[in-house]
């Protein structure tokens, strides 16, 4: 892909040549509320300073999305929306062929060769049915609308906050052939935050969490991967703990056909709570997972019901470098509804039995 040569200074004038824009009404859904979750893993650990996972997730209750905290406040205000053009279409994913197979570089994020036009700022896209596509977007994007689609672009974030998600979606949206990749690092920031969204071919990197999946989320043939470990600094203190997809409560989640690989020293390639309420109608399927304490950890910990159930794990292909080798961890009081055809990636074996504990 390129980009404009020179990064255009604040207000500087742009010409959206290719992006589009329908709008059909106005209308807002509210996002899932954004909690977090406790984590559950072979052995209850604290952190430098002092608190145990549990505890440093309660504390960041303080400052998520749907708390009414100041921080929350600052990480999601209004920026300038969008402005494009007519045309185009955001009703559902393209279909588009990039060759298949494994998510990898090649296969995810902006398809090569794309000329991207620079966007400077944050941005809020509240008109239903817009669609953002071959941008490249040097702010946060805040979805309100609903319908929207981000397509073909790469998507940095600006400067630091306190929690934060480069895109956070309060809507719905339709996310795909996207990059997400932080001009900014920290131990606050995540990639997406979501619900009644499809991420499709999105390459997300250098996060601490790569998804937030809340209720209605479907994730597939994508890659993310090396998520940033920080041993300090994460909200409500201490060391960061990174998921690759993480769910505190949410319904009809759908994870299929990607590579999970969030690093060694992260917490899961997905978590699942019930934090924020019930979580079930949750499908992870023809992946390849790796990395984390273990690969796949489901705690019913949270208000929803037990036992938590409603969970499939269906022919993915998992790697060994978790530190506990566990590939599936579930809690005392969390049932598979279905749990078949799940093969070491190097073997070709089938995976042990999950581990059960809290």
């Amino acid at each position: 892909m390129t980009t404009e040569s020179d990064l255009p200074a604040t207000g500087r004038r742009i010409h959206w040549g290719p992006i589009g824009v329908a709008v059909a009404g106005v209308a807002t859904v509210a996002l899932t509320a954004i909690l977090v979750y406790p984590l559950t893993q072979p052995s209850r650990r604290t952190s430098a300073d002092g608190l145990t996972p549990e505890q440093r997730r309660s504390a960041e209750m303080a400052g998520l999305p749907g708390t009414g905290s100041s921080a929350a406040s600052r990480s999601a205000s209004p920026s300038p929306s969008v402005s494009t053009s007519p045309g185009g279409s955001p009703s559902a994913p393209r279909v588009v062929s990039r060759g298949g197979g494994k998510p990898a570089a090649g296969n995810t994020g902006v398809i090569a060769g794309t000329t991207l036009t620079v966007l400077t700022g944050d941005q809020t896209i509240s008109a239903d049915n817009t669609v953002v596509a071959d941008a490249d977007i040097r702010g946060y994007v805040r979805i309100t609308g609903r319908n929207v689609t981000i397509r073909n672009s790469v998507v940095r974030g600006g400067a630091a906050r306190c929690p934060a998600a480069v895109i956070q979606v309060e809507g719905s949206a339709v996310i795909e052939d996207v990059e997400i990749a932080p001009a900014n690092p920290n131990a606050c920031l995540d990639g997406v935050w979501a619900s009644a969204t499809t991420l499709t071919r999105v390459n997300i990197h250098g996060t601490v969490d790569g998804v937030r999946a809340g209720t209605d989320v479907v994730v597939q043939d994508s890659w993310i991967h090396d998520l940033t470990y920080y041993g300090s600094g994460a909200p409500g203190g201490g060391a960061t703990i990174n998921d690759a997809v993480d769910t505190r409560g949410g319904r009809r989640i759908t994870l299929r056909h990607n590579v999970l690989h969030p690093g060694t020293r992260a917490n899961a390639a997905y978590q699942v709570t019930q934090e924020t309420g019930a979580s079930g109608d949750i499908r992870v399927e023809r992946n390849w997972l790796d990395g984390g304490q273990c690969v796949l950890n489901f705690a019913h910990r949270g208000g929803g019901p037990t036992p938590m159930t409603g969970i499939a794990v269906v022919s993915n292909r998992f790697g060994r470098n978790s530190r506990f080798v566990c590939p599936i961890l579930i809690s005392t009081q969390t049932n598979l509804s279905t749990n078949s055809g799940n093969v070491w990636d190097d073997t070709g074996a089938a995976i042990p039995a999950p581990d059960k504990h809290d």
